[in-house]
C-alpha cells in the first residue's frame, strides 16, 4: 500500500480545469520571432585588386600553391602563373620579388615536370623583365642555380643546364659577375677531387674526370653538354670585357718592354698640379675609341674570390684546373694512335667535343690578353702547356670529319643504293683553325727556331685552305685571317710573308664572295698595307701582291657602283688611306678610272680624295661629279653640306695664308659648281620642264610670264638646305660685288627667258640675291624683270594654295620670306611687280587674289614705306579692280578699301610692327 502511493506521487496527472489555459512547459520553444535574408554580395564578387586567370586564382593563390607537397599542384601553379602573367604583364612589376623567389626555389624540385615548367616560366619571364629590374634579386637566382648544378640528383643537374641557358641568353652580364662560384660548379659537374696523399700534404688539389653510370646519357655526351655551356659562359665573360682586342688583328709582343704599365693617378695631386698626366690623342681619319688609359674598376678593392676571372691569380688557378680535364676529354675523343696520318677521321660526337675543348682554351687565351702583364702570362702558358699541346693536339693535325654511310630508299636517292651524308652539321675546318690560333699564340719571334716544325705544318695548312677555292663563311675566314696575321708577325721577312699574302689574294679574287667575307679580306689587306708602310725606308720592301691589290681597287670601285653602298664605302676608305700616303700605283690607277668612279658612286660621306688627289684633272672631275651629286639629290643634305665645305677649303677663297697647292679647285670650276648647285637642276632637266603644262605640276598666272614647276616636298627641302650652304659659301668670298656680277651673269644666261621655273629654283635665286646684295651691286633690267616675275608667281602660288595640301603648305614660310626680303631690299623690284598687275588682262576669279596680295603688302611693316612711295600706283590698281568687279560690293573688296585708307591714305609715319598673316 505504501509503495503504490509513492509511485503515484512521482507521476501525478495534472488536472486541467474547464475555462483555464494550458500552462506553458518549461522547455517550450518561443515561436514569436521574425527572420530576414542575409546578403553577402562582396563575397560573390571577384577580387578587384588582383586579377585572376581562367581558374579564378590570383597571384597570391598561385604563389601559395608553390609550397604544396603535391607535384601536380605545383606544376599547375607554374602553368597558371605563366597564363596569368601573359594576360596581365603589369602583375610582374608589382610582385617581382615573390615571383622570382618562388620560381627559383623549384630549380631543385624532385619532380622533373615541375622543373620543366619552371624553366618554361623562367624563359617567359626573361623576355618581360629587364636586367636592371632583376639585378637586386639575381644573387638569389644565382644561389638556387648553384644549388641545382651541385645537386646529388642527376636529373636536377641536367635541368640546371637549361636554366643556365636561359640566364646566359637574357642576363649574361649579371651571370658573369658571379663567375668564381659558377666556374667551380662547372668543374664539379664533370670531375671530382682526386683523393690522394697530395690532399694530406696540403698541395694543390687535383681533379679527375668522373663517370656516373646512373645517367641517361653517356659520359661523353654529358661532358659535351657541360662544356658547351662552359664555352657560352666564357664567351659572355669575353664579350663583357671591352678591353679584349679583335682576334686576328692583335699586335705581336716580343719583349717585356712593349708592355704598357699602368699608371696610378691621385686625383688630389692632379687637381693641385702636383702630378702631371700626359695624354696623346690618336690622330688619323678615324681616331681610335678604345684608349689604353682607363680608370681602375671597383673590382680592384675586392678580394680575389669576388673578382672572378678579372683577377690574374684566379684566371691562372682556373686554367690549372680546367686544362688537364680538357686534355683528358680530348684524349677520349681523339682518334686512335694507330690511325693513319692521311685522313685523321673523327666521328661527329667526338668532333663536337674536341671543338668545345679548343673553343674553351681559345677563350681562356683571350682572357689572358686583357691583363697588363700579357707578356708574362704568355710565357707562363707556353712553359706549362706547350709540350702537352704539341703531343696531344698536333699529333694528328689536321683533322677531318668522318662521313657516315647510311642506307637510303631508292626513291629518295634516285636509284643510288647508298648515299653518303654527314651525321651532323659540324665544322671540321673551324676545329683546325681554332687549334692553329691557340698554337700560334704560344709562338713568338724569339722561339721561331724551336717551333719551326709545327709552325710549318700550320703555315702549310693555312696556305692550302686559302688556295683550294672552297667557299668559306665569315667565321672561318675571320679565324683564318687571324692565324695568317699572327704567322706574319712571328716571321716578318718577305720570304715567309709573301706566300701568305698571295694565298689571301687568291681567296680575294674569288667571285660571288659574301659581303662579310669581302669585308674581312679588305680589312686584312688594309692592315697589312698600313703595317708595311710604317716600316722605315731602310728595310721597306713593297710586296708585289699588295701593290697589285692596291692598283686594282679603283677599278673594283668603278665596277661596283651603287650595287653595294657599304662595300663601296670600305673601298673608298682604303683608297683614301693609300692616296694620303701618295701611293704611286694607286694614284695612277685612280687617275685612269676617276671619271668612271665619280659617275657611279653617289653615296659616300667621306670624300677624302678631294683633299689628297695629286692631279688637277682628277680634281676637276671630282668637282663636276660633286655638282651632279648635289643637283640630282642622290646624297643627303648633310653630306652635300660636307662636300660643299670640302670644295670651299680646296678653293682659293678659303683664306689660306700659305701658297695654295697647284692641284686645288680653280675659281672657274668652283663658281660653276656653286651656281649649278644653287639652281638645283641641270640644263637638260630645265629644258625638259618647258614642255609641261597644266595642273597639278604647274602653277601659272596671266600677270606673270614665269610659270612655276611644283617640286616634291623632299626635293624642295633638300634643295633649300643645300641653298643655305651655297649662300654661306658665297658670302665668304671677299669681293662681294664681283661675286654678285658672276651670279647675275649666270642667271641672265641660263634662267632668264625660260617659261617654266621650279619653285625651289626661284626661291633659291631670291635667297642668294638677298644674301649678296649690297650698295655696290647694280642689277640689270633683265634681272629686275625676271625677279619681279618670279616674286609675283611665287606669291600667287602661296595665296592660291589649298590649306589641305600638306605637302606644299610646308614650303610657305621659306618662299614667303624670300619674296618679302627681296621686295624690301629692292624698291624697284616692288615697283616693277606692281606695274605688272594689269588687272584688265585677268579674269574675274583672279581679282580676289590680287586684292589679297595688295592688302598683305600694305600691312607688312618692312614694305610700308615702299608702298607709300607707290601710293598712286596702288590706288590706280584698286580703281581698276573696282571697275572689273562691277557694282557688287564683296567682302574682299571692302577689306582692300579699309587697308588702303588705314595704311596709305592717312600716310602713317614710320613702319609699324604689323606683319602679314595669310
Amino acid at each position: 500500500m505504501t509503495k503504490k502511493r509513492k509511485h503515484q506521487e512521482d507521476f501525478q496527472k495534472v488536472k486541467l480545469k474547464v475555462g483555464k489555459k494550458k500552462p506553458k512547459l518549461e522547455n517550450a520553444t518561443d515561436t514569436n520571432f521574425k527572420t530576414k535574408a542575409i546578403q553577402i554580395p562582396e563575397q560573390l564578387k571577384e577580387d578587384g585588386v588582383l586579377p585572376t586567370q581562367n581558374r579564378k586564382l590570383n597571384i597570391k593563390d598561385l604563389l601559395s600553391q608553390m609550397h604544396h607537397y603535391s607535384p601536380g599542384v605545383k606544376h599547375n601553379a607554374l602553368l597558371g602563373l605563366k597564363d596569368l602573367l601573359s594576360q596581365y604583364p603589369f602583375v610582374i612589376d608589382a610582385h617581382l620579388s615573390n615571383i622570382i623567389s618562388e620560381v627559383a626555389a623549384v630549380f631543385t624540385d624532385k619532380d622533373s615536370g615541375v622543373r620543366g615548367a619552371a624553366v618554361h616560366l623562367l624563359q617567359f619571364l626573361a623576355s618581360k623583365i629587364r636586367a636592371e629590374q632583376i639585378a637586386p634579386f639575381f644573387p638569389l637566382v644565382s644561389a638556387h642555380l648553384s644549388s641545382a648544378m651541385t645537386h646529388i640528383s642527376e636529373g636536377i643537374q641536367e635541368d640546371s643546364l637549361k636554366v643556365l641557358d636561359v640566364l646566359l641568353e637574357a642576363y649574361p652580364a649579371l651571370l658573369t659577375d658571379r663567375s668564381s662560384i659558377l666556374l667551380k660548379n662547372f668543374v664539379e659537374l664533370i670531375s671530382h677531387q682526386q683523393l690522394s696523399k697530395r690532399l694530406k700534404s696540403r698541395e694543390k688539389l687535383s681533379w679527375m674526370l668522373s663517370v656516373n653510370p646512373n645517367r641517361r646519357i653517356t659520359s661523353q655526351q654529358w661532358r659535351l653538354n657541360v662544356l658547351t655551356r662552359l664555352k657560352k659562359f666564357l664567351q659572355a665573360v669575353v664579350d663583357g670585357s671591352s678591353e679584349i682586342a679583335d682576334e686576328g688583328l692583335q699586335e705581336q709582343k716580343d719583349t717585356p718592354h712593349s708592355v704598357r704599365n699602368p699608371m696610378c693617378v691621385s686625383w688630389k695631386l692632379h687637381a693641385n698640379n702636383q702630378q702631371h698626366i700626359q695624354l696623346f690623342e690618336n690622330g688619323g681619319l678615324r681616331p681610335k675609341i678604345n684608349s689604353s688609359f682607363r680608370l681602375r674598376s671597383l673590382a680592384s678593392v675586392m678580394d680575389s674570390a669576388e673578382k672572378g676571372l678579372s683577377s690574374a691569380e684566379n684566371l691562372k688557378g682556373f686554367i690549372e684546373i680546367i686544362i688537364p680535364l680538357l686534355i683528358e676529354c680530348w684524349i677520349e675523343a681523339s682518334p686512335a694512335q694507330s690511325a693513319p696520318i692521311l685522313g685523321n677521321l673523327l666521328e661527329s660526337e667526338s668532333q663536337q667535343l674536341m671543338q668545345q675543348v679548343l673553343s674553351i682554351i681559345h677563350l681562356l687565351w683571350k682572357l689572358t690578353k686583357r691583363h697588363d702583364e700579357t707578356y708574362k702570362m704568355e710565357l707562363w702558358l707556353r712553359m706549362n702547356y706547350l709540350v702537352d699541346f704539341k703531343h696531344y693536339f698536333m699529333r694528328h693535325f689536321p683533322y677531318s670529319l668522318q662521313e657516315t654511310v647510311k642506307h637510303k630508299k631508292k626513291d629518295s636517292c634516285k636509284g643510288n643504293k647508298y648515299c653518303v651524308t654527314s651525321s651532323n652539321s659540324v665544322d671540321h675546318l673551324l676545329l683546325n683553325l681554332t687549334l692553329c690560333d691557340i698554337m700560334v699564340s704560344l709562338a713568338s719571334t724569339s722561339t721561331l727556331q724551336m717551333d719551326s716544325g709545327w709552325l710549318d705544318m700550320i703555315r702549310k695548312f693555312v696556305t692550302d685552305t686559302l688556295q683550294d677555292g672552297s667557299k668559306l663563311n665569315s667565321k672561318q675566314v675571320n679565324r683564318l685571317l687571324g692565324v695568317t696575321w699572327r704567322l706574319m708577325q712571328i716571321q716578318q721577312n718577305k720570304v715567309a710573308t709573301e706566300p701568305l699574302i698571295k694565298a689571301v689574294y687568291t681567296l680575294y679574287q674569288q667571285r660571288n664572295l659574301l659581303f662579310p667575307v669581302r669585308t674581312l679580306l679588305l680589312k686584312f689587306f688594309s692592315r697589312v698595307y698600313q703595317k708595311e708602310d710604317l716600316r722605315t725606308q731602310r728595310i721597306r720592301s713593297r710586296s708585289k701582291v699588295l701593290s697589285r691589290w692596291l692598283a686594282g681597287l679603283p677599278q673594283q670601285l668603278a665596277l661596283l657602283g651603287l650595287r653595294n653602298p657599304e662595300l663601296s664605302n670600305q673601298l673608298i676608305d682604303i683608297i683614301h688611306s693609300a692616296a694620303s700616303r701618295s701611293n704611286k700605283e694607286l694614284l695612277q690607277s685612280l687617275q685612269a678610272t676617276a671619271a668612271r668612279i665619280y659617275g657611279k658612286t653617289f653615296t659616300r660621306q667621306h670624300n677624302g680624295e678631294l683633299q689628297h688627289m695629286g692631279n688637277t684633272g682628277v680634281a676637276r672631275v671630282i668637282t663636276e661629279w660633286s655638282g651632279r651629286c648635289c643637283i640630282m639629290g642622290r646624297m643627303s643634305s648633310e653630306l652635300a653640306a660636307t662636300l660643299i665645305g670640302i670644295l670651299h677649303m680646296r678653293s682659293s677663297f678659303a683664306g689660306w695664308k700659305c701658297q695654295v697647292q697647284d692641284n686645288s679647285v680653280n675659281d672657274v670650276d668652283y663658281f660653276s659648281f656653286l651656281f649649278s648647285t644653287l639652281i638645283g637642276f641641270s640644263r637638260e632637266e630645265l629644258t625638259s620642264l618647258q614642255g609641261i603644262r597644266g595642273k597639278p605640276h604647274i602653277s601659272q598666272t596671266q600677270l606673270s610670264p614665269v610659270r612655276l614647276y611644283l617640286t616634291d616636298l623632299d626635293q624642295f627641302l633638300h634643295h633649300w638646305a643645300v641653298t643655305e650652304m651655297i649662300c654661306h659659301s658665297l658670302s665668304t668670298i671677299p669681293s662681294q660685288s664681283q661675286c654678285f656680277d658672276i651670279l647675275q651673269t649666270g642667271i641672265c644666261k641660263y634662267l632668264v627667258g625660260l617659261v617654266v621655273i621650279p619653285d625651289s629654283t626661284a626661291g633659291s635665286v631670291l635667297c642668294a640675291i638677298n644674301k649678296l646684295l649690297d650698295q655696290a651691286c647694280i642689277l640689270s633690267d633683265n634681272l629686275h624683270k625676271f625677279l619681279a616675275s618670279c616674286c609675283y608667281s611665287l606669291l600667287y602660288f602661296l595665296l592660291t594654295l589649298d590649306k589641305e595640301d600638306a605637302e606644299h603648305v610646308q614650303k610657305r614660310d621659306m618662299l614667303w620670306g624670300s619674296c618679302i626680303s627681296a621686295l624690301a631690299l629692292l624698291p624697284r623690284l616692288l615697283r616693277l611687280m606692281l606695274q605688272s598687275l594689269q588687272v584688265s588682262r585677268i579674269c574675274r576669279e583672279e581679282l580676289p587674289v590680287v586684292a589679297q596680295l595688295l592688302r598683305l603688302l600694305m600691312q607688312h611693316g618692312q614694305l610700308r614705306s615702299h608702298m607709300i612711295t607707290n601710293e598712286f600706283l596702288v590706288q590706280q590698281i584698286i580703281k581698276d579692280i573696282m571697275g572689273m568687279s562691277g557694282e557688287v560690293q564683296e567682302q574682299w573688296l571692302t577689306d582692300l578699301h579699309y587697308c588702303f585708307n588705314i595704311y596709305l591714305a592717312s600716310h602713317p609715319q614710320g613702319p609699324g610692327p604689323v606683319n602679314a598673316v595669310y
